[in-house]
């Protein structure tokens, strides 16, 4: 997904992608108010402090009576429980806070994700995403619920800090202040160069996720080829790579730490050398010197920890941005404005007009060429070729996945780039060659096909897929879990629960992706009556791998090149001794096409 993402070099280093999550924040006033209450409380108890802390010293220690002293440190304590309390639901308010702010950022971006077009996956990789949806939304988290709590926090202490400093001493406040442009210049200049290297080191962290998250998948794959060795060492190497570049990130902010830190505690070891000068000479009370340090200490610790903070926003707004990124792909296949509605009751006929495409990716390689075809209701239409002719392209653009380049596909009299692409999917079934079984139970599985549909309806769909004996024979039969991409399961098994799901759909378009290629000969028999049943009164297109399953076809397209080259049926094209029949000789005997046929 990296070809997504604008030239690092050409923006400017800020903060600015955060402001993405004032929405986000804004949706929430009642925390926000609650985290701010509770959080100005506790700053401006801490700033009372050092006014008790003069009183005691000039007052209480030079007084005979101890009933002073009992009255100022009973009113310590009962700040200090005001702050532990202020404390605690600044907590409660600021974490519940970052947490319901990146849930519901992880809902948008995973909604956003949902109606991205193929094509953006086409280019993008899969763990990558995967890592900007949990890694990114985790580190923003982490700001919200924390960072953003402790640089108010500071930035109220500081100011008032800072403030109550000039007010108990003018003078010694000039050498605290003149300190302050040479931390928070370092400060800013130093974020970006943190921002940067933190960025990178989120990029090569992506890299390492997204081909953990490949090989895990093809685990099988790697294992049969021995090649464990090989795949941990580079997944070593790119996890090596991530961690020199959070290395970078965090040097950085190191230098940065230490900057600001000694530039801090100087200032402060300055005041109190000129301060105890002043007390010695009695121009300056000692409760006056020690009540100055404190706020001196407490501006000096604030600024510190917003050095350190400053490091935590640069690494949040890296994250930001590329969620940003993900947030700013727009879908390239979208219902028009007006959408004009498909009519009902639905035909299934679908028409062909001259129609061309290529990839994105290869814009200059036409995959279909002025391809021209009617499809009429209940018709089904066997589609044979080559690899790479077009046939899955055909497919493809039927869904509205990808819009041609040229001419136009036409569903049920409507031109499909008028039509909304959800009700068009709507009225169409697909069972492809791989199917996509989720790591749920078998009754959510079928259910994919129609979400919400009822139980009953469900087990019918698997009865009449031819499911239903397999089913059974499982642990918690409907209720078992199948694991990740059906591994649980057989090849034939498979296909039936997607058979299934197309049964439930109920949809007047069906799209065969040669489902028995792959299949031994018992389960081919037993997937092809389900598809037989499945077929009846419904439009049906077929992509035939196979030749042996199109001898049902009403009419059989012979692409080359991505153009209809040949058309017919089986016995017609046989005849024509052209491409079609050259792809029969080389798969099947005489005998055995015959005694298809009959």
């Amino acid at each position: 997904m990296r070809q997504t993402k604008p030239a690092d070099d050409k923006k400017r280093r800020n903060l600015r992608p955060l402001n993405r999550l004032v929405p986000y924040v804004r949706n929430h006033r009642g925390m926000v108010a609650g985290a701010v209450v509770f959080l100005t409380l506790a700053a401006l108890t801490t700033l009372s402090l050092p006014l008790a802390v003069r009183r005691v010293i000039d007052e209480g220690f030079t007084g005979a009576s101890t009933q002073f002293i009992d009255a100022y440190f009973a009113m310590l304590l009962a700040l200090a429980a005001l702050l532990a309390v202020s404390s605690a639901c600044r907590y409660y308010f600021v974490i519940s806070l970052g947490e319901r702010v990146v849930a519901d950022l992880r809902k948008d971006v995973f909604a956003h994700l949902t109606k991205l077009s193929p094509s953006f996956y086409d280019r993008s990789l899969s763990g990558e995403i995967v890592s900007r949806l949990t890694a990114d939304t985790t580190q923003i988290k982490s700001v919200v619920g924390s960072t953003a709590s402790i640089f108010l926090r500071n930035a109220i202490l500081f100011i008032g800090a800072l403030a109550m400093m000039i007010i108990t001493s003018a003078s010694l406040s000039l050498i605290v202040i003149s300190a302050i442009p040479f931390i928070v210049l370092p400060l800013v200049a130093f974020g970006r160069g943190v921002r940067r290297r933190s960025r990178e080191a989120q990029d090569t962290l992506a890299d390492a996720t997204a081909y953990a998250s490949e090989a895990i998948g093809a685990m099988r794959t790697v294992q049969a080829f021995t090649s464990e060795g090989a795949v941990s060492n580079r997944y070593g190497s790119a996890v090596d790579r991530a961690f020199g570049a959070a290395r970078a990130s965090i040097k950085a902010r190191s230098f940065l730490t230490a900057f600001a830190i000694f530039l801090i505690f100087a200032s402060v070891v300055a005041v109190l050398w000129i301060g105890a000068s002043r007390v010695a000479l009695g121009t300056l009370s000692p409760g006056t010197l020690g009540q100055f340090l404190l706020y001196a200490v407490f501006a000096a610790g604030a600024l510190g920890q917003l050095s350190e903070v400053w490091g935590e926003l640069a690494l949040a707004a890296g994250a930001a941005e590329r969620l940003g990124e993900l947030l700013a792909e727009e879908p390239q296949i979208e219902a028009p404005t007006s959408p004009v509605p498909l009519p009902l009751p639905a035909e299934g006929r679908i028409a062909f007009d001259r129609v061309t495409f290529a990839y994105p990716s290869r814009p200059d390689l036409a995959t279909v060429d002025e391809l021209s075809f009617d499809i009429a209701p209940g018709e089904t239409v066997a589609i044979v070729g080559a690899s790479g002719s077009g046939k899955s392209t055909i497919f493809g653009l039927i869904e509205r996945f990808y819009d041609p380049t040229a001419g136009r596909i036409v569903v049920d009299g409507i031109d499909i780039a008028h039509a909304d692409p959800a009700e068009l999917r709507a009225r169409i079934a697909f069972v492809p060659q791989d199917t996509m079984i989720f790591a749920a139970s078998v009754i959510d599985n079928i259910a994919f096909g129609k979400p919400g549909a009822h139980e009953n309806d469900i087990r019918a769909a698997a009865q009449s897929a031819l499911a239903t004996g397999f089913i059974q024979a499982l642990e918690h039969q409907y209720e078992t879990r199948l694991g990740e991409r059906g591994v649980t399961l057989s090849g034939g098994q498979r296909q039936r629960i997607a058979i299934a799901r197309a049964i439930l759909r109920d949809a007047p378009i069906l799209l065969l992706d040669e489902a028995t290629s792959a299949l031994d000969a018992e389960s081919e028999v037993l997937v092809q009556q389900a598809l037989d049943k499945l077929m009846v009164g419904r439009t049906t297109l077929v992509i035939a791998h196979r030749l042996a399953t199109v001898l049902k076809a009403d009419r059989i397209l012979v692409l080359d090149g991505g153009r209809i080259v040949e058309e017919g049926t089986h016995q017609t094209l046989i005849e024509k001794g052209g491409i079609y029949a050259r792809l029969a000789r080389l798969q099947f005997e005489a005998g055995h096409i015959s005694e298809a046929a009959e």
